[in-house]
């Protein structure tokens, strides 16, 4: 949507080029999708699929001011680039690269109006920088051009696809099971069929084959489902506290008598864009590094789904839930709710691994923060050593749960790490030959 301002009473122009590339736009921005994501109850995986593509959009645009930045063309999987601003045209970059993101991220959701006011008021700010008239319609256009681009290639990744088929429940022991409350059917039984983003398939990083199921006792798998019994019949506070900061359940069921309702809440990706919303201030990233930062954090995150789902559906693992009440207690519940789909492998280890080696390769290994993500969802803000710190939290918090294995979280973090350093490897955001700057140096 091109919102329409009156600037014919404009102030002269003036030189807004300093404040147009405020990076607290952009993370205001992310923030705002991830608030219609968390509205529309989308899917872990889904939601990874809708940071990506605005991401991309708007870092086509914004590398136009900045030359030491190259584009994706070409990188990315079957992605053949975007229209090119005019050489004899001036542009005001950051807000066509804010339109950019927002017009993408508008068409992948199911409530794109809510962000309509922000809109407004986002545009308002430009206008009252002093972009010139043509200059300001101009770079709605453009960034409306590069938008269309970008949904364009995100129509051919195979989602659409996808979409209404169910998973088939096996009907044989140690296979994935619906779970209480809600006894939901599994989420995104196909994703591994989308298209990914650097990784060549879907496959490429299978994690080693799951613990056979044999709950007979002794056996390897018996003492996973042990240890999970064990562990969260004797949690501490802090464990505790673990759990429920990384829980990142979009869709919790609740029942209290015979009242059934449910609670929303933020998705791993939408954690982990967010924990990069804050490294970056802390950093003082400019606009251009900021962005850098979010695209590369969100095509981990997506390429790292895609990886985790494949294995999942393959593999289609049992529960800890169902086999520990199967097995041994049969009054036994998890402290976290169990998401509906297969156990292996834990999709929190694998993604937060993936990001949380990006962002070491920008920021570099000893990058302490305090992650305050969660707290407008009721939880305090933790502190951190380093990313990799908060990686290996994350991995570990299902354990304490009650929703994983410790084989998948262990091999996830595992398949996680490997994404992330593929990615880093394979994705050129810069065009100098040397090793990604650590942004935390630039300042």
């Amino acid at each position: 949507m091109l919102w329409s301002l009156t600037l014919g009473c404009q102030k002269p122009a003036k030189d807004y080029k300093a404040a147009a590339a405020n990076p607290e736009f952009l993370r205001q921005s992310v923030n705002k999708l991830t608030a219609v994501i968390v509205h529309d109850i989308f899917s872990p995986p889904v939601a990874s699929r809708i940071y990506a593509y605005p991401h991309i959009a708007a870092y086509e645009v914004l590398i136009h001011d900045y030359p030491q930045y190259q584009s994706l063309k070409g990188q990315l999987k079957d992605f053949t680039g975007v229209p090119q601003p005019a050489k004899d045209s001036v542009y005001c970059l950051p807000l066509a690269s804010l339109h950019a993101f927002l017009a993408v991220g508008r068409n992948l959701t199911f409530s794109g109006e809510l962000l309509d006011e922000y809109e407004k008021q986002l545009y308002a700010e430009y206008s009252e920088m002093g972009v010139p008239q043509e200059v300001y319609a101009r770079s709605l256009r453009y960034g409306q051009a590069v938008a269309n681009a970008v949904m364009a290639y995100a129509n051919e990744d195979g989602y659409k696809q996808t979409r209404g088929f169910r998973h088939q429940v096996k009907k044989q022991a140690g296979h994935w099971v619906p779970t209480p409350p809600a006894y939901m059917d599994a989420i995104e039984p196909n994703w591994f069929k989308v298209r990914p983003f650097v990784m060549d398939s879907c496959n490429q990083f299978t994690p080693a084959l799951p613990i056979a199921f044999n709950p007979v006792k002794g056996s390897p798998f018996y003492q996973e489902m042990l240890q999970v019994y064990e562990t969260t019949n004797r949690l501490t506070n802090e464990q505790r506290a673990i759990a429920s900061f990384w829980d990142c359940n979009p869709f919790v069921m609740h029942v209290t008598g015979h009242v059934m309702y449910a609670t929303k809440k933020i998705t791993p990706g939408g954690h982990w864009l967010g924990i990069t919303g804050i490294a970056t201030r802390q950093a003082g990233s400019d606009m251009m590094q900021t962005l850098e930062a979010f695209t590369r954090v969100s095509l981990s995150l997506a390429d790292g789904f895609i990886s985790c789902w494949d294995e999942k559906y393959r593999s289609d693992r049992i529960r800890p839930e169902t086999a520990i009440n199967e097995h041994l207690d049969n009054k036994w519940v998890p402290l976290l709710q169990t998401p509906p789909f297969p156990e292996y492998p834990s999709g929190h280890s694998v993604i937060s691994n993936a990001a949380a080696v990006v962002l070491t390769d920008l920021f570099g290994p000893a990058f302490a923060y305090t992650d305050s993500t969660e707290v407008p969802y009721g939880l305090p803000a933790r502190p951190f050593k380093s990313f990799q710190a908060a990686a290996n939290e994350a991995a570990i918090s299902r354990l304490y749960g009650g929703i994983h294995f410790m084989s998948a979280i262990e091999n996830g973090a595992e398949e996680g790490t490997q994404v992330g350093k593929y990615l880093v490897a394979k994705l050129k955001t810069r065009k100098s030959a040397q090793p990604t700057a650590t942004l935390a140096q630039t300042k």
